[in-house]
């Protein structure tokens, strides 16, 4: 890869955690689930990305694609991640709320921020206390975050996407407020 990942940010806060009772160990191997998401697409590593799929997942992409099944999910992947190993721009990944819907079930909001690869600025900062960031937008789409959502399920011990809604963050209030 040209492309060079980004400096380390600062810690993410822990995540709010809801739902019914699951053991702190849960919430750790699903943060720990979530960076590895993020290095797999800060690397382009297609495989390494894919592992964390069932075999019967369902991902709707930030454009609306909905995927379905390993074999599709793979396809695509296959298809649209590696060029982005020489992108100037990649995302971080923070884990923001884990609902656990049952001790082996849980639904998991992310902060996906896009970020520089040369320098590790965050390019959803530009959006930050702007009145209307609407012009903004337009002119820097590399710019928007995301507000992916994971339906992840514990099976034999160890966490995967079920089902996963990758979205781009499009409110204007939420985008000024950041």
């Amino acid at each position: 890869m040209s492309a060079t990942t980004p400096a380390v940010p600062a810690p993410a806060p822990a995540p709010t955690v809801i739902g019914v009772p699951a053991p702190q160990e849960d919430v750790d191997a699903i943060v720990a689930f979530v960076a590895g998401v993020q290095h797999a697409q800060q690397n382009a590593l297609p495989d390494a990305f894919l592992a964390g799929f069932r075999e019967d997942a369902v991902w709707t992409t930030a454009h609306g694609r909905r995927l379905t099944g390993l074999p599709e999910i793979s396809a695509f992947t296959r298809t649209v991640l590696p060029p982005q190993a020489d992108s100037p721009v990649t995302a971080t990944y923070a884990v923001d709320l884990v609902l656990f819907i049952r001790p082996d079930v849980a639904a998991v909001k992310i902060r996906q921020r896009p970020v520089s690869r040369a320098g590790g600025a965050y390019l959803d900062e530009i959006f930050h206390g702007q009145e209307d960031p609407a012009a903004l937008m337009a002119a820097h789409p590399e710019a928007v975050p995301g507000t992916p959502t994971y339906v992840l399920a514990k099976d034999d011990g160890v966490w995967r996407i079920a089902a996963a809604q990758n979205t781009q963050v499009l409110d204007l209030a939420t985008l000024a407020a950041g």
